[in-house]
């Protein structure tokens, strides 16, 4: 019978180990205009952060803001047109979202599909998981 070592197991498990997915799909459009947040962003940014603060009429809405330094716990999305963190404590209400950029006459925003949101406010602006 023949022993296995920990470097032999752990060298099978990395072999057979795929990429993982990442937790928010962010479109073609969205990328583009975090290029263009990022364009126009102090000197230190290093990216962009989406998290999901308490507030609104749901409970919780998106945010982004720039950021100089990566918190523990955040994952790391980079795309064609900046690096996107997403807030760790925020994570798992956005697993499986699609993030996107829209534009009309009347507005402009990141749109969120979001399969974990049960509600939204009427405005748009938050939602309830």
């Amino acid at each position: 019978m023949e022993t296995t070592t920990p470097e032999r197991v752990s060298a099978t498990t990395a072999a057979i180990r795929r990429p993982r997915p990442a937790p928010v799909i962010v479109t073609d459009g969205a990328s583009d205009r975090i290029a263009a947040i990022l364009a126009g962003a102090p000197a230190d940014a290093i990216g962009v952060r989406l998290s999901t603060p308490r507030r609104g009429c749901s409970g919780l809405a998106y945010d982004l803001a720039y950021i100089t330094a990566a918190k523990p716990g955040d994952e790391r999305i980079d795309t064609p047109g900046g690096t996107l963190f997403i807030d760790g404590a925020s994570l798992m209400y956005l697993i499986g979202s699609t993030m996107d950029w829209r534009e009309d006459d009347f507005s402009a925003g990141f749109v969120f599909n979001n399969p974990n949101a049960k509600g939204a406010c009427g405005c748009g602006e938050s939602f309830t998981v």
